[in-house]
């Protein structure tokens, strides 16, 4: 008797590579594609094509305009640039190299605090309550300061926390302190809009929604936001330098274009799912 394919039920921390998201990288790997999309001849320019077709896509799946959508390597990388290039862009306009971030925010954040505090800055670490909800009378306190960058992660990887974000990133405004959400974890199970959310810097991931691992973006409404933190030949307007991975990013596109119209229906089959085992 043939053994049972196992299931594999672990999802939050990475999904296989969906066949629609394969089919659309496999031509920047090839002959056609394969290009610097830096270069001006037809290999290179069929590479930028593809990098842009991509940058539109993620953009229209969070409500963001295409030229603030830059690509990283990941969520870890980008949750860095928008930690530490916020603080290093307040300290180079004169003002406290402040991050404030919540207590069971990704270690990629957490990190990127301390590094802020390492670089001559200052850190503060937001509580939650029993729930894991950001107590918003600390975060109130903690804008008084007038931090450089507010992170608060929009749905929790290892508890499931949903963070009220419209609310935060409503008091950071207020209070002239740009707010940053990973939500890596939200993207493609809640209805995600960077606008909704109130936020200057958004992260995304590609391995949780069905890209390879090894990509992600950071949507930076306001490149003025930021100081890159990998400096090199001014790709990406500047702010995150290096040739840029096509193929991985043409996934990231692909992907998050199906996350967003899925989102609905999906969240409606997980939902009776819980509601049927509860």
């Amino acid at each position: 008797m043939t053994p049972a394919p196992p299931v594999y039920l672990d999802h939050a921390a990475t999904t296989p590579v969906r066949a629609e998201v394969l089919e659309a990288m496999l031509p920047y790997l090839g002959a056609a594609a394969f290009g610097n999309p830096a270069s001006a001849h037809r290999f290179g320019r069929a590479a930028r094509a593809g990098v842009e077709e991509a940058r539109r896509q993620v953009a229209a799946a969070v409500g963001a305009e295409p030229s603030q959508v830059i690509f990283t390597s990941g969520g870890t990388e980008a949750d860095n640039l928008a930690v530490v290039g916020a603080s290093l862009a307040a300290g180079a306009a004169g003002r406290p190299m402040h991050a404030a971030v919540c207590a069971t925010d990704h270690k990629a954040v957490l990190a990127a605090a301390h590094a802020v505090a390492r670089l001559g800055g200052s850190e503060t670490i937001l509580p939650v309550d029993p729930h894991g909800q950001l107590d918003l009378a600390a975060l109130d306190t903690a804008l008084r300061n007038t931090p450089a960058v507010v992170s608060v992660m929009w749905v929790n990887n290892e508890v499931g926390t949903v963070q009220p974000v419209e609310e935060i990133g409503r008091r950071c405004r207020a209070a002239g302190a740009m707010f940053h959400t990973d939500a890596v974890q939200a993207f493609g199970k809640l209805p995600v809009s960077i606008d909704a959310a109130d936020a200057t810097l958004l992260t995304l991931s590609g391995h949780k929604i069905g890209a390879p691992k090894g990509v992600g973006a950071l949507v930076v409404r306001s490149r003025a936001a930021v100081e890159a933190i990998i400096h090199g030949g001014g790709q990406q307007f500047g702010l995150r330098p290096g040739t840029e991975n096509v193929p991985g990013s043409v996934a990231l596109g692909k992907a998050a274009e199906l996350a967003a119209a899925e989102q609905a229906g999906k969240a409606a089959r997980l939902a009776a799912l819980r509601d049927e085992l509860a």
